[in-house]
């Protein structure tokens, strides 16, 4: 595939920021991460432009290429900037141009909206802080944690998490059932599981789920630090690039796993 077919096939997404709800500090690693899922056709940020408080955004717009919509604060305590947000998105859905949408904001207000957006059968990806309300992490098909996303430059407070250990990691019972859990539903008979296949499903059950919360790049990195999986690189051939398995090590059959062969 050509680099110019690659980006054809890119999924289409709308990215919309609530710049009253969200830092500017990571606009750059924000629109890095919305690239590893499509490509951005519209970028646009909500808010009062005319006051101060934005003015951290207004630094990012140009660099980043990021639309203003200004949304004037016509009553004290009323949030009109959502509105203007809600209103946005759904013509855009109505445009059937999109392939899925980018919703940057901590506002639970937002929940409804992402819940309508993925009943069209369009992908939801939700990025906020950890205060983000449950009910809007669990509206979008993924969310991704602001904080995973901080580059070293940021400030100390908001730094990634450090690589959790061991035995702090087989302690946590719910990440223990959960990759468990993942990887056998993802299975084979023989106990392996791909691993892109077992991230989908883990992402289906917990969407704000990133191995990074755990300090950890990939997810093959969080496996093995678990010392609880057996990981396996295989090459299927045709130039293409590995791919990994894992199995529960409390798993009978010690065999690796055979790279699937070619018909």
């Amino acid at each position: 595939m050509t680099a110019g077919n690659a980006e054809d096939n890119a999924a289409k997404l709308a990215v919309l920021i609530d710049a009253d709800n969200a830092k500017p500090v990571v606009a750059e690693e924000l629109l890095a991460e919305v690239a590893k899922y499509g490509t951005a056709h519209v970028k646009r940020a909500y808010g009062d432009w005319t006051g101060t408080r934005l003015k951290g955004w207004k630094d990012q717009l140009l660099a980043q290429s990021i639309q203003p919509i200004q949304q004037f604060a016509y009553t004290t305590g009323k949030n009109a900037t959502d509105a203007a947000v809600v209103i946005d998105a759904m013509d855009l859905l109505y445009s059937e141009r999109f392939d899925g949408f980018c919703i940057v904001s901590s506002d639970s207000d937002f929940t409804r909206l992402a819940a309508r957006i993925r009943e069209s059968g369009l992908t939801v990806y939700g990025f906020g802080e950890r205060k983000t309300p449950k009910p809007f992490v669990a509206a979008c098909d993924k969310f991704i944690y602001i904080e995973n996303l901080q580059s070293a430059t940021a400030p100390v407070e908001a730094k990634p998490a450090k690589r959790t250990s061991a035995a702090k990691l087989k302690n946590d019972t719910a990440l223990v059932n959960l990759l468990r859990n993942a990887v056998e539903a993802a299975s084979e008979d023989d106990g392996w599981a791909h691993l892109g296949a077992v991230g989908t499903i883990i992402t289906k059950q917990r969407p704000d789920f990133d191995s990074r919360t755990y300090g950890y790049a990939k997810l093959s990195d969080l496996f093995a630090a678990t010392t609880l999986f057996e990981l396996e690189r295989t090459t299927p051939g045709g130039g293409r690039a590995a791919v990994i398995y894992a199995r529960d090590k409390r798993h009978t059959d010690n065999s690796p796993k055979q790279a699937p062969t070619r018909a």
